[in-house]
Formats: structure tokens, C-alpha cells, sequence
């Protein structure tokens, strides 16, 4: 059964699915080291794919929809940082707050724009690039600028963390604020960059989801951001780790949609909760050996 299941198209499909696994990880993981907790990234997915698709719908441009997702969720970024950084309100209660927030403000608007609690009209593909899309065998996957943009970003992200001078100072904020403000680091500057990337790679992962289905419904982003959280800590904040984790998610998930499609037998109820399930029996395992950044979660 598995020879008949994994197949090439599998393992397509797996490297779709590692998109937004990826973003969302990548998000919190710039957060993170900048001294921040930000479990609010399931809401920024969220939040982003609605504007997509209600920009998209309205203008049927999705290039305009692209860009007001991602404005939007610079603006709830910034309405965040305001909290976290400013206010030094508890940032895990901020970040529930905000996914319970972004999550029924996306439900409102659904129904009082298009009367509908469940889901929005049909709208335009984010278009694939035409001199990529053409390449036998990968044209779907490397079409897809997003996808192709996450699988860069696991280098971009290695780099700016590990080999530029911003990367240094924001790293240095999560550790040890005070020695980073007494060499003349603008701490907060530095933090609120930190959310602000988190806010914009979160909201790019719920655009791809939106793009990708053609079609805003409620829970079409299904916990992916809080399983981006968890390969966030199983890859010890680290992008390269990320990657592999992240993977491994996405290999689970497209498992669970093969198996569906193929009949197996296998009872719909445990299909549906095996990414879930293998998310916190990994975690179980790495208990104790994760480490995060010194000063995460402690307001300055």
C-alpha cells in the first residue's frame, strides 16, 4: 500500500506542504530571537489569507491581493509590538489574544462581506512564473514563487542570523538585553524589527494557503501555525534544523491526504489526527533538550 501512496507526486506534494510549515517556523523563530514569544502565528495566517482573498476578490488581481495580505499583517505586527514591547504585557497572553482575535475578525468579515460563515466566492491563483513552470517533472513545484522564495529562506534566514551584523544584534537582544543596551544596541528597535519579520513570513504563509486552495474557509489553516511553533522548538531555533523539521511535519500531513484518497482502510478519525498526534510525540521527545534564547519571553 505505502509503494502505491509514495509516490512522486508525494513527494511534491510534501514540498507544498512544507511551505507554510516553513514560513510560519522561520516567522516565530526571528521573533524568538529577538526576545519575543509570538504563539500568535496561527492568527496572522489566518487573518492574511482572508485579506488575500478579499482584496483578490474585490480588485480579481491577486498580485494586489498579495501585497494588502502582507501590509495587513505588518500592521498586526506592529499593533503587537506595541503590547509586547511597549506595554510589557504577557506576551503568551497577547499572542491568545491575538489568535483569538485575528481568527474571529476573519469569521466577521467572511460573513459580512460575502454572508457566509463558512467560506468565500472563488478567486485567481497567485499566477507561477512562466519561464519556471515550463521545467519537466518540477515545473508545478518551482512555478510556485512562495515555494520557491521558503526554500530560499532557509539560507537567507541562516545568513542574516549567523552572518550579518543585524542578525548579531537581534540574537544579542534575546540573550542579554541589558549587555546589548550598554554597547549601544537599540533594544526595542531591534525587537520590534524581530516581530515585524515575524508579522510578514507568518502572513505569506497564510497567503500560500489561500492562494493554493482558490477558496477562504473557515479552519483552512487548521493549527499549521501552532505545529510551525513546535518545529520552530524541535529545530532549536536554528534554520537549518527548521528545515528538517518542518519536513518531516509536511511528509506526515501529505501521508494523511494520500492515505484518504487511496481508501486504506484506516479509520478517517485517526487519519485526520496523525499530524497532530506525531507533533506531540516528537515534542515528548525533545523535552529538556531544547534551549531557548535567554531573555525569550521577559519583557525590557
Amino acid at each position: 500500500m505505502l509503494e502505491s501512496i509514495i509516490t512522486y507526486s508525494f513527494f511534491m506534494q510534501v514540498f507544498r506542504m512544507f511551505t507554510p510549515y516553513y514560513l510560519g517556523a522561520s516567522a516565530a523563530t526571528f521573533s524568538e530571537r529577538s526576545g519575543v514569544v509570538n504563539i500568535a502565528i496561527e492568527g496572522f495566517m489566518i487573518i492574511s489569507a482572508f485579506s488575500y482573498a478579499a482584496i483578490t476578490i474585490a480588485t480579481q488581481n491577486p498580485y494586489l491581493g498579495l501585497i494588502g495580505g502582507l501590509i495587513i499583517g505588518i500592521l498586526f505586527s506592529l499593533f503587537f509590538s506595541l503590547f509586547t514591547i511597549k506595554l510589557k504585557i504577557n506576551q503568551i497572553v497577547i499572542g491568545v489574544g491575538f489568535n483569538l482575535l485575528m481568527a474571529g475578525l476573519a469569521k466577521f468579515l467572511m460573513l459580512l462581506f460575502f454572508h457566509s460563515s463558512s467560506n468565500t466566492p472563488g478567486y485567481p491563483h497567485i499566477p507561477r512564473l512562466p519561464f519556471l513552470k515550463s521545467i519537466p517533472m518540477i515545473g508545478d513545484l518551482t512555478g510556485d514563487s512562495i515555494i520557491i522564495f521558503a526554500l530560499l529562506l532557509v539560507f537567507i534566514s541562516q545568513t542574516v542570523l549567523f552572518k550579518t551584523r543585524f542578525g548579531l544584534r537581534l540574537r544579542s537582544v534575546g540573550e542579554n538585553p541589558e549587555a546589548a543596551e550598554t554597547l549601544g544596541i537599540k533594544v526595542r528597535l531591534y525587537k520590534s524589527g524581530g516581530v515585524i519579520i515575524c508579522g510578514l513570513l507568518a502572513s505569506l504563509g497564510g497567503i500560500w494557503l489561500a492562494s493554493n486552495q482558490g477558496s477562504f474557509s473557515d479552519g483552512m489553516v487548521a493549527g499549521r501555525g501552532y505545529i510551525a511553533i513546535a518545529a520552530m522548538i524541535i529545530g532549536k531555533w536554528k534554520p537549518m534544523n527548521i528545515f528538517f523539521a518542518c519536513l518531516m511535519f509536511a511528509f506526515f500531513e501529505s501521508l494523511e491526504i494520500a492515505l484518504q484518497i487511496s481508501g486504506s482502510g484506516i479509520p478517517s478519525q485517526f487519519v485526520q489526527m496523525l499530524p497532530y498526534l506525531i507533533t506531540i510525540l516528537v515534542l515528548i521527545g525533545f523535552v529538556g533538550k531544547t534551549k531557548p534564547p535567554a531573555a525569550d519571553g521577559i519583557p525590557y
